[in-house]
């Protein structure tokens, strides 16, 4: 699946790429409030997967410098416009979502911050790509997701034609995210909706068996 996916993504992006970040931003709405909510330590390793453009770790570095950071995506493409973006700010490399070894890549087992923006929707085995993401947690380290929400909020022929409209991109809402993320031991969950159902977003938190609710 890793080599069929990422020729997808790589046919996808391949000429989207120059004009991703200039038209994403009317409608990949909910970025700047997940990363508002980072709040990492001085000496944080922050990981994002499906990192794309390298938009949002350029915005990471801004807002807060000084951390390290890395990026793996699946599409060779995107890698290419993040590494002319980001020069040497960030690590970054190909990766499968579902399974990668950061240490191997990055000689950095942990993270303390993982960001996941607008990426869950596109994988299609989104789950096993959450519970990768958490497996490479530090201890009392963060997972952040943003992506659609489910369009309650909103009228019914939007949520149509949102949906129909995403479909042509390969990207499919994940209605169920919180559900899912509730299932997830050991870990401790924030969700919420935001733009009248628009996005949603959630904190996951590792937290030790001593944190665990009796």
């Amino acid at each position: 699946m890793t080599d069929t996916h990422g020729a997808l993504m790589d046919q996808v992006y391949r000429r989207q790429r120059w004009v991703y970040d200039a038209t994403r931003k009317y409608y990949l709405l909910g970025r700047d409030y997940g990363l508002r909510q980072l709040v990492p330590g001085a000496h944080a390793h922050i990981l994002e997967i499906a990192c794309g453009t390298g938009r949002n770790l350029d915005q990471i570095d801004m807002r807060y410098p000084g951390r390290k950071l890395y990026g793996i995506d699946i599409s060779r493409e995107m890698l290419r416009t993040a590494k002319a973006k980001l020069g040497g700010h960030a690590q970054l490399a190909y990766g499968d979502a579902r399974h990668f070894d950061p240490q191997a890549i990055f000689g950095q087992a942990k993270f303390d911050r993982i960001v996941m923006f607008y990426c869950v929707s596109m994988i299609p085995a989104w789950e096993d790509a959450i519970a990768e993401a958490i497996r490479h947690l530090a201890p009392h380290g963060e997972l952040h997701i943003v992506d659609f929400g489910d369009q309650q909020r909103l009228p019914r022929w939007f949520d149509r034609s949102l949906r129909n409209w995403l479909g042509r991109f390969h990207v499919t809402p994940r209605d169920d995210l919180n559900a899912v993320l509730a299932r997830l031991p050991g870990t401790e969950v924030r969700h919420q909706m935001l733009l009248r159902n628009y996005a949603q977003y959630s904190r996951v938190r590792r937290i030790s068996p001593a944190e665990t609710p009796q």
